[in-house]
């Protein structure tokens, strides 16, 4: 399962991904804004996509819009097994899948046009963990920190 979540300033974006989701008939659950609302709090939707994905890591994954994707990605990343790459380009969205096995995916609206973000979600969702040896040494250096910091 796919979980995709926006604050106000991802808003607009989201939505726009839901149509291409849709129309490349990916499923997907949308845990909000499900309006446009100033005064919500990216951390929230953040969290609920995050908690999702950590629910099962290696089988869900989760896509976060905000203004910067600063926010969103700081707060998916606090989440055990949880992999959030922010990506502004098709390159660092495929490197993310490819090395690090990236299974959030955070836009910065404020930066990309539409048919960017989309194109970059595509090859996102496309891209397959490489399983080299070498970045499957670094997952696993990742996932003793995590056990030490996540108790």
């Amino acid at each position: 399962m796919i979980y995709i979540g926006a604050d106000h300033r991802g808003f607009e974006l989201k939505e726009i991904l839901k149509k291409w989701l849709i129309e490349n008939k990916v499923q997907f659950f949308d845990v909000g804004a499900i309006e446009e609302v100033e005064v919500d709090d990216y951390p929230d939707f953040a969290a609920m996509v995050a908690k999702s994905v950590a629910s099962s890591p290696e089988e869900h994954k989760g896509i976060l819009v905000c203004g910067s994707g600063h926010g969103v990605d700081m707060v998916a990343n606090k989440y055990k097994g949880v992999r959030s790459a922010l990506a502004f380009k098709k390159e660092v969205a495929i490197q993310s899948r490819a090395h690090e096995n990236a299974n959030v995916l955070t836009l910065p609206a404020d930066w990309l046009k539409p048919e960017e973000a989309s194109e970059i979600l595509d090859v996102w969702l496309r891209t397959n963990f490489d399983n080299a040896e070498r970045n499957q040494r670094r997952l696993g250096k990742i996932d003793v920190i995590e056990g030490e910091n996540f108790k």
